[in-house]
């Protein structure tokens, strides 16, 4: 979860001129001495390369894309996040998170983008402190500081879950902050509590031989359990190529599947594309990540509708859309097979 603010009126602006591909462009291939037209697609990341997006880069690499018929450009998104793109068809898929694509789904500004696959099948996240101060449960975080992006659906669940445990939520202390290091940040003292996704932050600190307590969303409340993240795609131009869709996301799918059967070269690959990253986090991170892929789902990607509505239905019970989201708004499982 990131810092998101949809001026969807300048974002119209920004996505024209950010980036000039779309999925009508082919480029020839030459495979067998015979030529193969792929069709080009544009996938955005929400952020830096990571092990959420470790699939996309295997599948590339390994020419499942190719053998779909497609050619795939990975970019990187905008300040706004990959709604932007997507909603705008320069981009036909991307990375982002059930929680902060809300904007984009409700209220007079939503855009045509919907959830197509879940990355991972369970919310990761929590909040990671330094080990022994008594933050392993929410409660504990009164009197103490806590990171903050000072947003409403964030401060939201974060009143929630301290309240859940018997805690006062205003007496945390609330430090706007955008954490990019959780090891500097937690060992200078400059917060006392981070919100992180596991997969990467946490892992990081286990490679820093920081000894931390975590608590999990979706232990103190099962609405919290939602899909981040998912990729999502342009809803109108996926109902005009339904087999292109799916033929991406049974790409991604073998993608994913590899990276949870060959962990450490799914790794590699990932760091072979972006090799400023750090090798050794990547690697921990994808031996902790190929459980979370799929977890107990019988296929990757697959969204469970009551655990997607169920988030939303909370989101509308404390008024923190601008509009109410109705059942199944947001998501589809159609293009998966």
């Amino acid at each position: 979860m990131k810092k998101r603010i949809f001026a969807f009126w300048l974002a119209a602006v920004l996505a024209a001129g950010v980036i000039g591909c779309g999925a009508k462009e082919e480029k020839t291939d030459t495979e067998g001495g015979q030529d193969k037209k792929l069709k080009k697609v544009t996938f955005v990341l929400d952020w830096t390369p990571n092990t959420n997006h470790t699939g996309i880069y295997v599948a590339k690499e390994k020419g499942y894309f190719a053998d779909a018929g497609l050619e795939v450009e990975i970019v990187q998104p905008p300040e706004d996040g990959a709604e932007v793109l997507v909603g705008s068809e320069k981009a036909q898929f991307g990375i982002s998170f059930q929680d902060s694509m809300m904007p984009a789904i409700s209220g007079d500004n939503s855009l045509p983008v919907e959830a197509v696959a879940a990355v991972l099948q369970h919310n990761t996240s929590g909040i990671i402190s330094r080990k022994g101060e008594g933050m392993d449960r929410p409660k504990g975080l009164e009197g103490k500081k806590y990171a903050t992006w000072e947003l409403d659906l964030e401060k939201a669940m974060m009143k929630n879950v301290v309240e859940e445990d018997g805690g006062d939520f205003s007496k945390v202390e609330l430090i706007p902050s955008t954490v990019t290091d959780e090891v500097s940040a937690l060992e200078s003292k400059s917060v006392d509590a981070i919100w992180i996704f596991y997969g990467w932050a946490g892992i990081a600190t286990e490679v820093a031989g920081l000894e931390t307590d975590y608590f999990a969303f979706k232990d103190i409340n099962s609405a919290f359990d939602f899909y981040t993240p998912v990729i999502i795609g342009n809803s109108d131009w996926m109902k005009k190529n339904p087999d292109t869709a799916k033929a991406f996301l049974s790409a991604a799918e073998k993608g994913y599947e590899f990276a949870i059967e060959n962990p450490e070269e799914a790794a590699d690959i990932l760091c072979e594309a972006s090799p400023e990253l750090d090798k050794e986090l990547v690697l921990a991170s994808q031996e902790y990540m190929k459980g979370q892929y799929k977890a107990e789902a019988e296929q990757w990607g697959y969204i469970n509708p009551e655990r997607w509505n169920a988030f939303y239905q909370w989101v509308n019970e404390n008024g923190l859309s601008p509009a109410e989201i109705p059942d199944n708004t947001g998501f589809t499982n159609e293009y998966l097979e």
